[in-house]
């Protein structure tokens, strides 16, 4: 039950976010090892945000997983979404902060039920 939460700056209208959805679901299930089923994504945009002092591009996300993560899983995240939101919305990759929580089961509600 991977779930990756990204607010950025930048402006989504006109941004073809179907395809940045679909890309960040099925890294995050290949790096986790998770299906992809079970990934959700969350894009929001337009939110206002200063990262050094400036509202230039920037991004800050939070990703929760039940398992699947550890110090390397992480480094390869941050890396791979990192490049994804630099190629598809411009946010160079030092504008970025990604925190990652790694948690049980029993924290999480889905299905009318908990995992």
């Amino acid at each position: 039950m991977p779930c990756l939460n990204l607010s950025t700056n930048v402006n989504l209208d006109g941004v073809d976010t179907s395809a940045i959805l679909s890309e960040l679901s099925k890294t995050v299930a290949s790096i986790i090892g998770k299906p992809e089923a079970y990934v959700m994504v969350v894009l929001k945009g337009s939110v206002p945000m200063s990262f050094g002092g400036t509202e230039q591009p920037a991004a800050y996300g939070e990703i929760v997983s039940i398992g699947g993560l550890s110090p390397d899983v992480n480094k390869k995240l941050s890396g791979s979404i990192a490049a994804i939101l630099e190629s598809k919305l411009s946010i160079p990759k030092s504008r970025y902060f990604l925190k990652f929580y790694d948690s049980k089961g029993s924290n999480f509600g889905w299905n009318g039920s908990t995992f």
